[in-house]
């Protein structure tokens, strides 16, 4: 369906000349397949643009359709228009030209005559003043069709009259114009109309009709003439026209819709000398400045058939640019000045410089260039070819001064006749408490626009000391410093056992107290005792000591006193509140799978095991598969689960070589896995235990747990997952002494690309064995991984050259020593 609907939009462009460019094919359009609703459109769309079924029927025919599709088509459009229509056109407004000319050429008046193939000129960056009055599609020049029958009106050839009688007698005609201009009146007969008003028609028509309707003379029935359908008319445009040639409009239309239709004049045509011939004379001169300008249409009178305006070549075009508000190239006439060419540009914008005007010239023999100041405006008058530059103010001010820093209203402020720097500082509002009176700085532009700074004693200037009160000048600028900003930012900070430890701004006379009722207070495992508070040294004359920082220990006995200390802190102070001696915090463990009480369980002391939890939660089921059961510890947690504590150096290694050993079978997995295939059974965090051997009571395999360790007891398994590089990755059902051979040609077998010796096994505990020294054993829910074997590059031919050489040196070499 959305093809056909896009052949269909195909028909429409055909009939316009936008489609010379760019046609759709329509050879393999199915009219058959085409729904009344769309048949109805290319009726619609046909009439808007004065086709007849014959010409559209021809045009599509041009562009490679059917003659049995066109034939069908024929046959659509007539029943279509019988039974969706009536009979009648879909649009009866713009009649079909019978010129001869290409009617894929027609401009459709009604539909705001878009369908143009006029292009926007070339963009040179200045366009003529008022040519987007004529290619602008949000502007349209239609006349309007629904409205009361104008006064004046000129009945012609095509017209449709309405008569209407009403009173005594009530009757109703529609009598359209016939060829010879006149109407057949029932009753009455023929009466010629053609070049009477609408007004001079009734009246004629009235009278004539008296004589059977004797109360029209009485006023007891009324006579009501006025306008049905309109007839169409032909205008000509020549000169410098966009599109010169013969138009078909209706009898509404006046200039302007002529000259939109055409496209208006094009880029040497006048715009303020547009004339409209008729009967060989010149009947109206139209400005179409006055309603670019002002918005008025004098002279744009209501056309009649054979018509002609013709547009003359301009007689001077300038152009403004640079800063006005509508910069582009102007026609004015010899009556007129600059003053009106920068009215017709928008006048000036803001940052213009307004005193004078740069004008380019052409002389007779060459270019001039010169300057029009603003007392000329009104008196100049522009030659053709002038070109008007516009340019900006300068960039710099001519009585500013400035003042930034420990001022209440810092900023720009205007330098008046004398302005010392002690006036500024009162109009800024004065100082702020913070600043720094030792000193403060000017900022001055010297006449060779270099710098230089004037220092000022705030202290003595603020006291009245004239010498210290300077007469500003132009552009200098005032910084005045505070305190704050000529130090380093003064911060303590608190660690350890409190609600919200961190980093905060010192204020002077800040206490231990104040500082850790900001952070929220203590912690429960906060050790009250005593805190520590390490404070920099600022000064150390022997060069030889070691010390870093001086301890201070703040002691308390109790809560309150620790919030309502008065220990007077320093800048820089880092104070520590440490954890209670003895303090624990409930250490969890979790137990799944085949044991007789599984779920969560705290542990009772620092050095409980495997087997102690194992007891706890009622033993394993008589289905636990004991050397499939793993633990699951996060390493990540590990100084966490130690209640704060650093690790020993020996357990550090033991830590670093599992996780270690972890990334490297992880890395191995992912070099292994096939596009969707999941990587689920590679935890970094899991534990290879041997569970039957710790219910055996060997002490050697039962580790003590730590904080959210999970112990995994799985059911019996029965299958061995084999993936990787073999011809098919699957589960083998486990037989008992098999080796690792038998599971891959269960599998298929090896892929080209397998890497045998690198072949290893994850057991269902997370233990993984590899294949250094033979194949690995496989037990019940162990899962076979073959990795990918690494690519290599081929050597090329300079390699070979090289390995050559190398070879034949050798051979050399061995035979001398032969010798």
């Amino acid at each position: 369906m959305k093809r056909y609907l896009l052949l269909l939009t195909g028909l429409f462009w055909l009939v316009t000349a936008e489609a010379q460019t760019q046609i759709p094919d329509v050879s393999k359009v199915k009219v058959e397949q085409l729904s009344d609703e769309q048949v109805l459109r290319i009726i619609t769309e046909a009439e808007k643009r004065g086709l007849s079924d014959d010409q559209l029927i021809q045009s599509l025919g041009q562009r490679g359709m059917a003659a049995g599709e066109q034939q069908k088509l024929r046959n659509r459009l007539t029943t279509v228009r019988q039974q969706k229509l009536g009979g009648t056109r879909a649009n009866d407004i713009v009649a079909p030209d019978d010129s001869g000319r290409d009617v894929t050429q027609e401009i459709d008046l009604v539909d705001g005559m878009t369908n143009q193939a006029q292009q926007q000129p070339t963009d040179t960056g200045l366009r003529i003043f008022g040519s987007e009055l004529f290619r602008n599609n949000d502007i349209r020049f239609e006349p309007n069709l629904n409205i009361p029958t104008p006064k004046g009106y000129v009945i012609g050839t095509g017209d449709q009259l309405l008569l209407d009688l009403t009173g005594d007698n009530v009757a109703s005609y529609e009598l359209p114009v016939s060829q010879e201009g006149t109407i057949n009146v029932e009753y009455v007969g023929i009466v010629s109309v053609a070049g009477l008003t609408i007004e001079a028609a009734s009246d004629k028509i009235k009278n004539r009709m008296a004589s059977t309707y004797p109360q029209l003379s009485s006023g007891r029935t009324q006579l009501s003439l006025t306008l049905g359908n309109i007839r169409s008319i032909k205008v000509t445009l020549t000169g410098f026209v966009t599109r010169p040639g013969t138009y078909t409009l209706p009898s509404l239309a006046n200039v302007f819709n002529a000259l939109y239709a055409a496209g208006g004049p094009s880029a040497k045509g006048t715009y303020r000398n547009i004339q409209l011939i008729r009967n060989n004379e010149v009947v109206e001169t139209i400005d179409a400045y006055d309603f670019l300008t002002r918005g008025i249409q004098p002279g744009n009178v209501r056309l009649e058939s054979g018509d002609v305006i013709h547009i003359p070549v301009f007689n001077r075009h300038v152009s403004v640019e640079g800063l006005v508000n509508n910069p582009g190239i102007f026609e004015p006439l010899p009556s007129e000045s600059l003053a009106d060419v920068l009215r017709f540009a928008g006048e000036f914008a803001p940052e213009a410089y307004t005193a004078k005007v740069k004008v380019l010239q052409i002389t007779d023999r060459e270019r001039s260039v010169a300057d029009i100041y603003a007392d000329d405006y009104a008196s100049y008058t522009p030659q053709n070819g002038d070109q008007y530059i516009v340019e900006e103010v300068l960039d710099r001010y001519a009585n500013r001064v400035e003042i930034e820093g420990a001022v209440f209203r810092p900023g720009k402020y205007a330098l008046t006749e004398g302005l010392t720097l002690r006036e500024l500082i009162q109009q800024a509002d004065g100082l702020k408490e913070d600043a720094f009176m030792a000193r403060a700085y000017i900022n001055r532009l010297k006449p060779d626009n270099t710098q230089e700074l004037i220092t000022v004693n705030l202290n003595e200037l603020m006291a009245g000391d004239a010498d210290e009160n300077p007469v500003l000048q132009r552009e200098d600028r005032i910084i005045i410093s505070s305190i704050f900003d000529l130090r380093e930012e003064y911060t303590v900070s608190i660690s350890g056992q409190v609600r919200r430890p961190g980093q905060f701004p010192y204020v002077e006379q800040m206490t231990l107290g104040s500082l850790i009722q900001m952070s929220g207070g203590l912690a429960e495992a906060a050790n009250i005792e005593y805190v520590d508070v390490a404070r920099r040294i600022r000064v150390n004359t022997n060069v030889q000591d070691s010390t870093t920082a001086e301890l201070v220990r703040v002691e308390f006995d109790s809560r309150e006193a620790a919030l309502q200390s008065g220990f007077i802190l320093q800048p820089f102070d880092i104070v520590s509140v440490h954890t209670s001696t003895g303090y624990e915090v409930q250490r969890m463990v979790r137990i799944e799978g085949e044991v007789n009480m599984p779920g969560e369980y705290a542990l009772l002391k620092k050095d409980e095991t495997i087997s102690d939890l194992i007891r706890r939660a009622g033993g394993v089921t008589e289905f636990a598969y004991l050397p499939g059961a793993s633990l699951q510890r996060k390493a990540s947690d590990a100084m966490v689960a130690q209640g704060g504590n650093a690790l020993s150096p020996q357990e550090k290694r033991e830590l670093a070589a599992r996780e270690r050993e972890q990334t490297e079978i992880q890395e191995l997995a992912l070099e292994n896995t096939t596009e969707g295939e999941s990587t689920d059974l590679f935890f970094s965090d899991y534990v290879g235990i041997k569970l039957d051997k710790i219910l055996d009571g060997n002490r050697k395999y039962d580790i003590p747990l730590e904080d959210e360790d999970v112990i995994i007891v799985p059911r019996q398994l029965r299958t061995v997952t084999v993936r990787g590089q073999v011809l098919n990755p699957n589960r083998v059902v486990y037989q008992k002494g098999k080796s690792l051979k038998y599971y891959i040609n269960q599998a298929g077998g090896f892929t080209a690309k397998a890497h045998k010796q690198k072949t290893f096994v994850q057991h269902a505990n997370g233990a993984v064995q590899g294949s250094l020294w033979g194949y690995p054993p496989v037990q019940p829910g162990s899962e076979i991984i073959v990795p990918t074997k690494p690519e290599r590059e081929p050597l090329s031919v300079q390699a070979w050259i090289s390995m050559g050489s190398v070879v034949t040196s050798l051979a050399a070499v061995v035979v001398s020593l032969l010798r």
